[in-house]
């Protein structure tokens, strides 16, 4: 049998069409140790109201970065079908055994889910987990809003962003989304590998997409929920499903023209930046510093920007390792 053909073992506990509002669990099968008939239970909102489109609103997808969740859980709890013109699904933490266990990747089988798309029904948890989103939840859905920050490794000036995409007509959509969050910073945003991406996946069905990063450091702060929180109301309201216009923000707008935008780490050490978040630099400027650490007197290794602009993000706990994203520099450009 193709895989792709087998019913996804992932159960909803609530109804995704009834009107109304349902809070309830997508319960995976996980057989375990501890639990020889135990379930993976993913919390989710639904909110239906009066006729209109359907978003999905998702965080947790890596399941150390915060402001997503925060702002998902809050709206699960508020949201009313009365406000609704059309249908809310919420899924605070898309990747659970990672989120409960404050990882990027799950404690059960190391998967990244953002790089597991578009899943298997048969295949590890994660893969299970993705399938789902792929060919039950993604479907349903006109609007997507997936939030990211930097987790416990990276830190980025606060944004909303859309990528470049053939379809024109989308992209323009996608970033008409991006501009209504409303975000401090609004990004055109370059992967470093697509593959396996949620945002590639649901992108590829057509839909409208906006991601965010939205800090950093495995934390999130006042400011940052407070972005998260404005900016999934103002997506709601962009797509008339929430009454009103978005409330108006100031948002900058940045580009990521080439792969020159990120620098990594050549050596191990203690990385000492010469700039912060949303500095501007200049092309061949020395941004960081990487000492080495196994004895004193050594000379540092310059790490300079291979683009000018400002810095975008960078790499967050003190010490790095070969290989490690470093910081990323995007330009200021003009909205689309």
């Amino acid at each position: 049998m193709n895989p792709a053909s087998r019913p996804s073992p992932v159960v909803p506990t609530v109804d995704l069409a009834a009107p109304g509002v349902r809070h309830g669990h997508l319960r995976l099968p996980y057989s375990r140790d501890d639990s020889a008939w135990g379930s993976v239970m993913i919390p989710i909102t639904v909110v239906v109201g009066g006729e209109g489109p359907t978003a999905l609103l998702t965080g947790g997808n890596h399941g150390d970065e915060y402001e997503g969740p925060a702002a998902l859980f809050d709206l699960a709890q508020r949201l009313t079908p009365e406000a609704v013109s059309g249908r809310v699904i919420i899924v605070p933490a898309m990747n659970y055994p990672a989120f409960a266990a404050g990882t990027r990747t799950s404690p059960i089988d190391r998967g990244n889910l953002n790089r597991s798309f578009p899943g298997r029904p048969d295949g590890t948890v994660t893969e299970k987990i993705a399938d789902y989103f792929t060919r039950h939840l993604v479907p349903l859905a006109d609007i997507v809003l997936d939030f990211h920050s930097g987790g416990r490794t990276l830190d980025f000036v606060p944004y909303a962003a859309a990528h470049e995409l053939p379809d024109k007509v989308q992209e323009a959509r996608c970033f008409a989304a991006v501009a209504a969050f409303g975000a401090p910073y609004s990004m055109r945003m370059r992967e470093i590998d697509a593959v396996g991406m949620y945002d590639t996946t649901v992108e590829e069905m057509g839909k409208v997409f906006v991601t965010t990063e939205l800090g950093g450091g495995g934390t999130a702060s006042a400011r940052t929920i407070a972005i998260a929180r404005r900016g999934v109301a103002n997506v709601l309201r962009h797509a008339g499903i929430l009454a009103g216009q978005p409330e108006p923000a100031a948002s900058r707008f940045l580009d990521m023209p080439s792969d020159d935008c990120f620098v990594f780490a050549e050596e191990a050490g203690l990385v000492a930046f010469a700039r912060d978040l949303g500095e501007e630099v200049s092309e061949g400027e020395v941004v960081a510093l990487i000492h080495p650490i196994a004895r004193t007197g050594l000379a540092p290794l310059a790490m300079r920007a291979k683009h000018g602009g400002i810095l975008a993000a960078r790499h967050f706990p003190g010490l790095v390792k070969p290989g490690d994203c470093l910081f990323v520099t995007a330009t200021l450009e003009e909205a689309p």
